[in-house]
């Protein structure tokens, strides 16, 4: 039975800075000890990747995973950051209860953003921004009707 997803992961180029960043910007905390791996044949068959070496940290904030990897070996095949249109998982979303305030934090704290404030599309308000190494993140704030928003989670998962 699948439960539903339990993390999202982030390949960085700065382990360390970006660890800092989802800390103040998203209130994620690591989890669990930082790991890392070179020459082992088994963690390559995990990831299907030969020859990788990587270190990588779990975060989490509230109910949210997040799985960041700093590789070393092999060198990536894309160096540019995704956008909405590429093929492949391009983005995740955080929830927010002030989607206004959390522009302006986000801003501050070295997130960019294409536009020049969040778009109220009814639902759902929603900005996308890039974190500082240019990954894309959507910040969210549902209305109450909001068929999808947090209020409609049962009591223990919100």
């Amino acid at each position: 039975m699948i439960r539903g997803i339990h993390h999202v992961a982030i390949h960085v180029r700065d382990m360390n800075k970006m660890v800092k960043f989802y800390r103040e910007a998203f209130g994620f905390e690591v989890v669990g000890e930082p790991f890392e791996w070179e020459n082992s044949e088994f963690i390559d068959k995990i990831v299907d990747v030969p020859g990788s070496a990587a270190r990588g940290a779990m975060l989490r904030a509230g109910t949210c995973y997040l799985e960041m990897f700093q590789y070393k070996a092999p060198a990536p095949d894309v160096t540019r950051p995704l956008n909405p249109y590429d093929k492949g998982y391009t983005h995740f979303c955080v929830d927010a209860t002030d989607i206004e305030h959390e522009y302006t934090r986000l801003k501050g704290l070295g997130m960019s953003f294409s536009q020049p404030a969040p778009i109220d599309v009814g639902h759902v308000k929603s900005i996308y921004g890039r974190d500082p190494e240019g990954n894309l993140i959507e910040v969210q704030q549902t209305a109450p009707h909001c068929e999808f928003g947090m209020e409609k989670l049962p009591p223990r998962a919100r």
